[in-house]
């Protein structure tokens, strides 16, 4: 399947019209519905086959966060073979108490994996927390960037983000259909 095939069945699934309040507390007419694509187990694959080439070559973990990167990184893991973490929005208070479960983040170059961007704000965040239990990140990866700001905010915090798809790609794939 090609990239191009890939964007088609992203956008077809994932694209919804309507009023919807993104993260970042902005109001959009757009939406992409990554749980649509995420769960679908054979795109979802797909697209984590195509991924695995975006990862920088000496990464040593990949830290999904929490929700929607959770499903993309352990599909990228089986691709990669790395190790994953699951990076939580805040620490639990019980149990191991941990922000990030699984694969340890101190001291290891990580990726962290998101399903969309579009300020980059949880990244952000999550790379300062991360970073403040030893992690070294200069990258992020995502399936889809809506290239509304994301990579010039991250990059300003020292992250690099990579994507698989953008809101130009799935704009080309809709027109295309």
């Amino acid at each position: 399947m090609t990239l191009s095939d890939l964007a088609q069945r992203v956008d077809a699934v994932a694209r919804l019209t309507g009023r919807f309040v993104l993260r970042a507390g902005r109001v959009a007419d757009e939406y992409f519905d990554k749980y649509r694509f995420e769960a679908d187990p054979l795109l979802l694959d797909a697209l984590a086959a195509e991924m695995a080439a975006l990862v920088p070559s000496d990464t040593e973990v990949l830290a999904g966060l929490e929700l929607g990167g959770i499903p993309v990184v352990t599909a990228l893991g089986r691709h990669t073979g790395l190790p994953c973490a699951f990076v939580r929005k805040t620490a639990k208070e019980y149990g191991t108490a941990r922000l990030a479960e699984g694969a340890d983040v101190a001291g290891a170059r990580v990726l962290i994996v998101e399903d969309v961007v579009t300020s980059g704000g949880q990244i952000a965040i999550s790379t300062g927390q991360l970073r403040e239990l030893g992690a070294k990140i200069e990258h992020a990866l995502c399936v889809i960037d809506r290239q509304e700001g994301g990579a010039e905010a991250l990059a300003r915090d020292g992250i690099a983000l990579r994507s698989l798809l953008t809101r130009a790609d799935l704009d080309q794939a809709a027109a295309a259909r």
